[in-house]
Parts: C-alpha cells; sequence; structure tokens
C-alpha cells in the first residue's frame, strides 16, 4: 500500500445535517453562531439530497437532521425519506416545536429511525423562561407522548445551566413520568450564543457536585430500571482536554444550513476558509480541502502536545475553545492543566460569579459583534 494510501482519512461515519438555524425558540445556551444567516441562504432540497447520496457512498452512517428547528423545512420528509432509501440511521433532533400527529406520522412513513426531544427545564414556568416562549413546556409534553405513541425510543436531552440545575430531582422525576429509555442530562457546552452568555449560563462546581451526586444516588435506587441518565460536565473544571470530535476530521462531518462543510459545528469561528458542497463534492471535501486536513493526526501540535504522552487521546482538545479562549486556534486547548494558558478556565469560573453583562437571548434579529464573542 502506497504512503498517500495510508495517510488517506477513513470515511466521515456521522453526518449532521443542519437544516436551518431558524427556530421558534430563542434558548440563551444555543450553539448555533450568533450571526445566523437568512433563510435566502439555505441549500435547497436538490443539493441536500445530492449530500446525502454523496455521503453515503463514502461510507457514513449515522445521520442528524438539526438546527436551529429541522422541523421548519417543509422538504424534511423528502429529506427523511431519500436518506432512508439509501441506508441511512436518520436520528431528529427537535425542540419538538411544530411536532404534530400529521407530521410525527409522515416522518414515520418515510422511515424516521430515531426522535431526540429537547426540554429547557422540568416545569413549565422555567422551561418557558428559558426558552422565550410561552406554552412551549405543554408542547414538549404532547410530543413526548407522540413519540411513545408511533413507537420511538423515548431520547430526551435536558440542558444544565445555572438556572435549572438545582432542580434536577425535578428532571428526573419528569423523566420517569415521560417513560424516558435515555436521558442526556447536557450541562451546556459553550459555543456561539451559549459562550456569549457563559458568565451567566455557568454552574458553580458546588452546583455540579451536588448535582452529580444526585444523579448517581438516583441511578442507585433505580437498580437498572428506568431511564439510562447520562450526565455531561461542562469543560471549564476539568484538566484534560476531550479529543475533539473524536479528533478533527476524523468521524463527524457538519454541513450548515449554506452548505458550509465543518469538521464540527462550530469550526465557522476559526480563522480558516472552509469549504462549500455548493462548489465541491463530500469525497473531496473529506479527502483533499486543506481545512479538513489542517488538524487532522499531530503533526501540527505545538508544545506541550507534541511531547505528550497523552496526544494520541486528545490531540491538543478543542481548536474552537483553544481559539475562543486564546485568540489562537494552534495553542493547547486551555482546559488541560498542562497548558500555560490553563488560569484562563479559572478566570472564567470567577467571571461567572458577577456577570459583567445581561443576559442575551438567541435572536436573528440581533447582530454581535465578532469582538464581544
Amino acid at each position: 500500500m502506497s504512503e498517500a494510501k495510508q495517510n488517506q482519512p477513513g470515511p466521515p461515519l456521522w453526518l449532521l445535517a443542519e437544516l436551518t438555524y431558524e427556530c421558534p425558540l430563542h434558548c440563551p445556551y444555543c450553539s448555533n453562531p450568533v450571526n445566523l444567516g437568512s433563510r435566502e441562504q439555505e441549500c435547497d432540497t436538490d443539493t441536500w439530497l445530492r449530500v446525502l447520496s454523496e455521503a453515503r457512498a463514502m461510507g457514513a452512517v449515522q445521520l442528524g437532521f438539526s438546527g436551529g428547528e429541522p422541523l421548519l423545512r417543509k422538504d424534511l420528509e423528502v429529506l427523511v425519506k431519500h436518506a432512508s432509501d439509501l441506508g441511512f440511521y436518520t436520528n431528529l433532533i427537535t425542540s419538538g416545536i411544530g411536532l404534530t400527529e400529521k407530521r410525527i406520522a409522515a416522518l414515520r412513513e418515510a422511515g424516521l429511525d430515531h426522535i431526540q426531544l429537547s426540554f429547557q427545564a422540568a416545569n413549565a414556568d422555567a422551561n418557558d423562561l428559558i426558552g422565550n416562549k410561552r406554552h412551549s413546556f405543554e408542547q414538549k409534553l404532547k410530543v413526548a407522548k407522540l413519540v411513545k405513541q408511533y413507537e420511538y425510543p423515548m431520547v430526551l436531552n435536558f440542558c444544565l445551566t445555572a438556572q435549572n440545575i438545582d432542580q434536577i430531582d425535578d428532571v428526573m422525576a419528569l423523566s420517569c413520568e415521560l417513560d424516558g429509555d435515555y436521558v442526556e442530562l447536557a450541562t451546556v457546552q459553550y459555543y456561539g450564543w451559549a459562550y456569549l452568555n457563559r458568565d451567566h449560563l455557568l454552574p458553580a462546581k458546588a452546583q455540579l457536585e451536588e448535582a452529580e451526586a444526585r444523579v448517581n444516588a438516583f441511578r442507585a435506587k433505580q437498580q437498572g430500571k428506568g431511564p439510562h441518565f447520562i450526565f455531561v460536565t461542562p469543560d471549564y473544571y476539568e484538566d484534560r482536554p476531550k479529543a475533539c470530535m473524536n479528533g478533527w476530521g476524523t468521524t463527524f462531518l457538519t454541513v450548515t444550513p449554506d452548505g458550509s462543510a465543518l469538521p464540527c459545528h462550530s469550526a465557522k469561528i476559526l480563522p480558516l476558509t472552509f469549504p462549500n458542497v455548493r462548489e465541491k463534492s463530500i469525497q473531496s471535501i473529506w479527502q483533499e480541502d486543506f481545512s479538513f486536513n489542517h488538524f487532522r493526526g499531530t503533526d501540527w501540535l505545538p508544545s506541550p502536545c507534541k511531547t505528550c504522552d497523552e496526544k494520541d487521546k486528545d490531540f491538543g482538545g478543542c481548536r474552537c475553545q483553544a481559539y475562543m479562549l486564546t485568540g489562537d486556534m494552534y495553542k493547547t486547548d486551555p482546559v488541560c492543566s498542562k497548558s500555560p494558558d490553563h488560569g484562563l478556565m479559572a478566570q472564567a469560573v470567577k467571571n461567572s460569579e458577577s456577570p459583567s453583562r445581561e443576559l442575551v437571548y438567541r435572536d436573528p434579529k440581533v447582530s454581535i459583534p465578532i469582538t464581544e464573542i
């Protein structure tokens, strides 16, 4: 086998199709870009059909339809049907707003395999306040019943912030009431609007420890029955970074509403020029594009990563997080205690004790200068 063949990356196994950034909710922890673009810039149906075909031909097997709110795309059923016919395992990642019985029946008929439903909190007041939309909680409860009625696994996602993490017992009780199968208790990861609002949203370490202890106690009491709870902590209290997206350009491919192809959903903030699926094929993007090859492997690593015995585990951590916190996308992720910038994490925690600005709700009418992100 030639050296070029050996160095060629494997296929993108997981495709995230961000169909639109439009959303009926205005969650301040949204990971979408703070400058959202317009509906007129979105890829049309034919472009998405081609993207799905090309990705599947390369070997992609899992497909997430996301946004914004993917239910706002009128062609969603067409895309689901095409993906199902190609052999994808399809997942709808949704707030549930707009998912009527007629719509879920059509998606089931089209071959949709999986629905992940998000909640902002465990009661109407908190849920509607965080999502900035009245009556959304009641709509979500109705959707949860529809998900069970149409025999989908009940997969729930609760986004945990300083505003709702103390109600973790209520969150777990609601998950049981809804007969959840898998429940992700996901402490917000700070990208997009969430990064802009980090000082408000980041829970204190004591809050996180108390919440995790309560989750562990609840699991023990369950004795293997009821929902399977997954507790996700933020990076800001860790001392080792994650292997972001399982490694840059190794497993995950994101296509944004305007057709930009990214190694992760936040990569567009980086000072790199990313390709567009309107202009290039998925194969040429994945295998040949400069941006996808830029941080693959470990040859590019700076010190102290270059000589670290853990570099093959974390690949220097998250490039987006490194850039947001240090202004340099080549630096070691400051999460790592070996990073000379690790003190930035402690400073971020300190800032969260007394936020310097008002909470900003996700709003397509708001334009945030890049210097404020």
